[in-house]
């Protein structure tokens, strides 16, 4: 496994004096760990609500009450409860046993009397980012096996001949090391083919690394693809996939003046990080997605033709489902019962009318659009029977559907599942476009996930 340490989020420093901060900022810096610095407990809980951090440092005594470390118990059990999965580490000149058991109680990880040891300090430091650092790891790797599992029924559900020889070669393509292209229209299921390549490959336990190239602006693309050397050491997405997988979503929207150094790193395996000269290797299998008609992109020099060699050493093609008529019914059938199961609610079926407008639907969003309909339809019908009048397949594409009757966490759920679906699961994307933090955002599903409606496959 990549040591955790040279990919962890900063630490947050939380303290009214400006020596301390500095002080512990250096400490920190030596070691490897990026910091934020927050001066009071409102600076705080504001970088709370739009950073992510390994772990905060937390002072107990602030200008308003300098003694009795009320002031910082309040932040920490304030920040416990935004944040609950963040280690805390507190620390006061004022320190006593009962202090530090109060402090524990309220959320705290651990406890350091001022002024600290400097190895002490770092060896808590070091010791709550790693529990942070394997936390992540193993909802990543939960994640990842579930978007595994669901990839494989969906796409493993068909009868058509199309999507059968298309799920047969996504076998044997998995079995292979190189490179894979897999090309589509929306919805049609790139994303959970590149998934479940990656687990059918001898990768499998390896990274995987996800990266919407549409998303990169010219600015971002060399830190975010190969990190940096300066004015902190922080990895790209090619070195957090060493090893394992690197999925880039829709690669013909590379700007064409980068498009050359991502040729290099895909036909030599060498880059370097933004600020150092020193040339870096990695072992990635890239797999890329594009819903775009790459010829014409090539012909109009919006994209080198010598990449596309390079990426498409294998070339996948999942076809509309417009295409795979016979799969339209048993897909809906196993998205409702999914569905159904979710919500904990008693089997629903699908009449002989609403079999035939399913069938009948041209399906412009694809497999994503089916999805749509049929958590709608679950969530909204008061009957076992569906019929064709409740798929509403004749209403405009893109109009939004919320009913009278719904609770608000509910209304919260089908906003947060329409805006990640709308920019590809980019959290920070559908974050902006709900007008709310991305650390707001991971809390929401957080909680979803607690009360057993946010499903990670989705």
């Amino acid at each position: 496994m990549t040591d955790s340490r040279n990919f962890v989020q900063p630490v947050l420093i939380v303290d009214d004096d400006p020596d301390v901060r500095v002080a512990l900022r250096v400490l920190l810096r030596g070691d490897h760990l990026a910091c934020v610095e927050a001066g009071t407990p409102a600076a705080a809980l504001a970088a709370l609500a739009v950073g992510e951090f390994a772990c905060a440092v937390v002072d107990l005594n602030y200008t308003l009450d300098t003694t009795s470390g009320q002031e910082g118990l309040a932040l920490v059990e304030r920040m416990h409860a935004d944040v609950p999965d963040m280690p805390i580490i507190v620390m006061t000149a004022w320190g006593s046993i009962d202090t530090a058991v109060r402090a524990m109680r309220l959320g705290a990880a651990n406890f350091i009397e001022k002024p600290w040891d400097n190895p002490r300090m770092l060896q808590v430091v070091r010791g709550q980012v790693a529990v942070s650092a394997l936390r992540d790891e193993n909802r990543r790797l939960r994640a990842q096996a579930a978007l595994a599992r669901d990839s494989g029924d969906i796409l493993r559900l068909c009868e058509s001949s199309a999507m059968r020889h298309a799920m047969s070669l996504m076998g044997r393509i998995a079995k292979g090391d190189g490179n894979v292209l897999i090309l589509g229209e929306n919805g049609t299921g790139k994303s959970l083919a590149a998934r479940d390549i990656h687990a059918q490959s001898s990768r499998a336990d390896k990274p995987l690394v996800r990266v919407d190239m549409g998303s990169l602006s010219e600015s971002r693309f060399d830190d975010d693809l190969f990190g940096q050397d300066t004015p902190e050491p922080r990895p790209g997405r090619f070195e957090m996939a060493h090893g394992g997988s690197l999925i880039m979503e829709e690669v013909v929207n590379v700007p064409p003046s980068q498009q050359i150094k991502l040729l290099r790193v895909v036909e030599e395996g060498e880059f370097e990080r933004v600020g150092s000269t020193r040339a870096r290797r990695v072992d990635v299998r890239i797999i890329s997605t594009s819903n775009a008609d790459i010829e014409a992109a090539i012909r109009a020099n919006r994209f080198r033709r010598d990449l596309l060699y390079r990426l498409n050493a294998t070339q996948l093609v999942l076809p509309p489902l417009r295409e795979r008529v016979e799969d339209i019914v048993p897909l809906a059938r196993h998205l409702m019962l999914c569905e159904c199961r979710r919500r904990g609610r008693g089997a629903m079926t699908f009449t002989p009318s609403a079999e035939r407008a399913l069938r009948s639907y041209p399906w412009p969003g694809n497999v994503r659009e089916l999805r749509h309909i049929v958590e709608r339809v679950v969530l909204l019908a008061v009957r076992d029977d569906v019929y064709a009048e409740a798929l509403a397949l004749d209403r405009p594409s893109g109009q939004p559907v919320m009913p009278e009757r719904i609770t608000l966490p509910e209304a919260e759920e089908m906003l947060i599942r329409q805006a990640l679906d709308r920019y590809g699961n980019n959290v920070q994307q559908a974050a902006d476009s709900l007008g709310i933090s991305r650390q707001a955002l991971y809390r929401r599903l957080d909680k979803q996930r607690a009360r057993g409606t946010f499903d990670p496959t989705h």
